[in-house]
């Protein structure tokens, strides 16, 4: 008979009110064990006993959370993008030729709701050229450097479900064009699910605690745990911006997004779109006794969700699309405290072990998993500067399979050849009906690239009959 736990393990799971977890160890063999002692070691006993309050506190039926008081509420000032104050956008791009813009980029989640197996930054979107997303937006940090002369350092947060596999598509493509020595991986945590009728962790393997990934808010730690605050400071960064996989049009390095920052001595500032539909599933960031925050969808009730202003506009119009640029001090200091992230809970169904060590596949939700947002930092920041982007310029997200009406892969290819028409039309680069066009992103930036492409006559009569990669130099 195999050996029973040791007495220091033992020890642990029970003073951690967790006997439970090793109610399989004697069917495992060595390197079982030792997976599930390093698994049990390695966790924050104190957090994970914050979660455990955080659920009790919902009770077992996960009841909804409390109303929020939304009062006095209201949608912030918002700076339009595209507003044309040359000072502005000459910060920003002051701030780029100097190297001190850096990036990360929130590369966690897997392609699984597409379909998809991988990395969800290795599905192929281009409408032209499959593109991964990777491709197009490292491609992005390519062509920052083309015209500024900078390479931007680049974080990018991955998952245990998708460092290896990311680490190995970098490897096989070349960092897509990027120094691999401007560019550092680093992993978001993991919290344990509770189970939402005993608060007891869940086993998903007799070898194995069931755990979900920490959320966006994971980025805070993951950074800096591997030492990347500190690797970005060492090479200048004073201003970092964090965006999603996801979104294939956003614009992370928008000079008068950067500029707008800088010029306000922001903390923290956000991108957001104008939110038209009630039902649009987007947190909108809103103003309360001169605290800014962002207010998930579903913590929004739906009468102030609808609510409009005399204007027609709603209330609550700004929507967040996780496009934030941050002072790095103001992360190094959020960093060094552990309640500046709170946790939020959700009630998911997880699979577990039954008694008798067989998976079971619960059919409604019967755990809580949590998470951590980064924009849960924006009420600790001294001042808060919100920029509205046209959400044809720069919000695609990727999210639904194909097929769905919305964030899908064809809508998203869609968005990407109406920007692109929509470009080249104003640079006077004509487009046939019908034709699908796509802009390299790694040469072209902005619509600059755009008329030095149309002044030189690479393009037989300024006009495109083809479905064609439109790129410059």
């Amino acid at each position: 008979m195999p050996p029973s736990p040791n007495s220091t393990i033992q020890t642990l799971a029970a003073e951690a009110g967790q006997p439970q977890l090793l109610a399989f160890w004697e069917r495992l063999d060595d390197a079982s064990r030792g997976r599930l002692e390093a698994q049990l070691r390695g966790f924050d006993w104190q957090q994970i006993a914050a979660c455990q309050q955080l659920a009790a506190s919902r009770g077992a039926a996960a009841g909804p959370a409390p109303t929020l008081d939304l009062s006095g509420a209201w949608t912030p000032p918002c700076h339009p993008l595209n507003s044309g104050e040359q000072q502005v956008i000459e910060a920003g791009k002051e701030a780029l030729a100097a190297g001190s813009i850096g990036g990360i980029l929130v590369a966690g989640g897997q392609g699984t709701r597409l379909g998809f197996k991988g990395p969800k930054g290795t599905f192929p979107v281009g409408p032209v050229s499959q593109a991964t997303l990777f491709e197009l937006l490292l491609g992005t940090l390519r062509a920052v450097k083309r015209r500024y002369g900078h390479r931007v350092p680049l974080a990018i947060m991955t998952s245990t479900a998708t460092d290896a596999a990311t680490r190995e598509f970098l490897d096989r493509h070349n960092f897509c064009g990027l120094d691999p020595e401007q560019v550092l991986l680093f992993q978001q945590g993991t919290l344990p699910a509770v189970d939402a009728a005993t608060g007891q962790l869940l086993l998903d393997a007799p070898d194995h605690v069931a755990v979900a990934p920490d959320g966006h808010g994971g980025m805070l730690g993951g950074l800096a745990a591997s030492g990347g605050l500190e690797w970005f400071a060492s090479l200048g960064v004073e201003t970092v911006v964090s965006f999603q996989v996801d979104n294939p049009l956003a614009r992370p390095f928008d000079p008068e997004f950067l500029g707008r920052h800088r010029l306000t001595a922001a903390s923290f500032s956000t991108q957001v779109i104008r939110k038209t539909d009630p039902a649009e599933r987007v947190g909108v960031v809103a103003e309360q006794d001169g605290v800014t925050r962002v207010i998930e969808y579903s913590d929004l009730p739906d009468d102030l969700a609808a609510e409009r202003l005399a204007n027609g506009q709603l209330r609550f119009h700004a929507g967040s699309i996780a496009i934030h640029a941050f002072d790095r001090g103001f992360l190094e200091r959020a960093a060094t405290d552990a309640d500046s992230l709170p946790l939020h809970l959700a009630h998911k169904q997880v699979p577990c072990l039954d008694p008798s060590g067989r998976l079971e596949q619960p059919k409604s939700p019967n755990a809580f998993k949590f998470e951590r947002f980064i924009f849960d930092l924006m009420p600790l920041a001294e001042r808060v500067t919100v920029v509205e982007v046209a959400a044809a310029e720069g919000f695609a997200p990727l999210k639904n399979p194909s097929g769905t009406a919305s964030d899908s892969p064809e809508t998203v290819r869609q968005a990407m050849v109406a920007y692109a028409r929509r470009h080249l039309a104003a640079a006077g680069i004509a487009v046939a009906d019908g034709i699908d066009v796509e802009l390299d992103t790694a040469s072209i930036l902005d619509d600059d690239d755009l008329r030095q492409l149309a002044a030189a006559g690479s393009l037989p009569g300024n006009r495109i009959d083809h479905p064609q990669v439109v790129r410059a130099g």
